[in-house]
């Protein structure tokens, strides 16, 4: 009993000190969201999709600012977000709209002109990175910013539209409406160009870091490939048995995965060893176990 005891107690701690670190790294990545809006797009009078994009227009039109509006379209987004999907589902996007709404208007009354003045296409590339870089965090570590998220999934389960495309619709539209309030295609242009940059970031920061390799080595002497492998790059090795179709002939197959930059010391062992193998490299994403990424659920 006393062993069963103790061994929730590491599971519970074990939990609550991952919340926490997710946390740590979820705000991290609002600062710097909050930052290169505020820093770079803002003062610019730029814009991109999401609800972030639509209270800046808000405010470039009206001057209220852009945490105000931000928190109050958030705030009837999550209200038919926990009617529909429910409040655990909800709670965390919650806390996140709180926080970032607190540091845009923070950041907002600190920061009155561009960090990079005179130079609005590097400020749109710079905030692009930055906002994209800060969602990346956010999602990687289980948070969400909410706003077109919502509208997405809620478009995903009454129509059949991907969320992916009906976050495109959004930010298109959110964006194109500014040239409503500036009269100016160019301004369009750099929020598209901001929409670009930041969705590329966002899926570098989600699937850069985690990027691994995977190669199938037909030669006759697996064997000495194996055990140099698994010696030199200290990586696993499978043998699978499989055919030649032209030759009918049994073959050895070794499937090894490793990380992305390993795959020049593994392209040498096999040349070392066996100059005619055949080798087939493909990347994959998502490698979890002993040596790669651990499983998050």
């Amino acid at each position: 009993m006393k062993i069963n005891t103790e061994k929730r107690f590491k599971i519970e701690r074990k939990v609550i000190f991952q919340e926490i670190h997710d946390y740590v790294f979820i705000l991290i990545g609002l600062c710097i969201y909050a930052l290169g809006w505020t820093g770079f797009l803002l003062p610019n009078e730029m814009t991109t999709g999401g609800v972030t994009g639509a209270a800046a227009i808000i405010y470039y039109a009206t001057n209220i600012p852009v945490g105000i509006s931000y928190f109050c379209i958030n705030a009837v987004l999550l209200i038919i977000s926990i009617r529909m999907f429910g409040f655990k589902f909800s709670l965390k996007t919650i806390i996140n709209v709180l926080i970032l709404t607190f540091l845009l208007s923070f950041l907002q009354s600190i920061i009155t002109k561009p960090l990079v003045q005179g130079e609005p296409f590097m400020s749109c590339i710079i905030g692009g990175i930055m906002c994209g870089m800060g969602v990346g965090l956010v999602l990687n570590y289980k948070g969400s910013t909410g706003g077109t998220d919502i509208i997405a999934l809620i478009i995903n389960k009454y129509r059949n539209i991907t969320i992916g495309k009906a976050l495109l619709i959004c930010d298109v539209l959110i964006i194109s409406s500014s040239f409503f309030v500036f009269h100016n295609i160019e301004k369009v242009v750099y929020g598209l160009v901001v929409m670009g940059v930041s969705s590329y970031t966002v899926d570098m920061v989600l699937n850069g870091a985690r990027q691994s390799v995977q190669f199938f080595v037909f030669s006759e002497k697996y064997e000495e490939i194996a055990d140099a492998i698994i010696k030199q790059a200290h990586r696993g090795c499978t043998l699978l048995d499989g055919t030649g179709w032209y030759s009918h002939r049994p073959v050895k197959v070794l499937v090894v995965m490793a990380k992305k930059n390993e795959s020049v010391t593994i392209f040498r062992i096999v040349k070392s060893i066996d100059p005619d193998a055949f080798v087939s490299q493909s990347t994959v994403r998502g490698v979890y176990g002993r040596g790669f990424d651990q499983i998050k659920a």
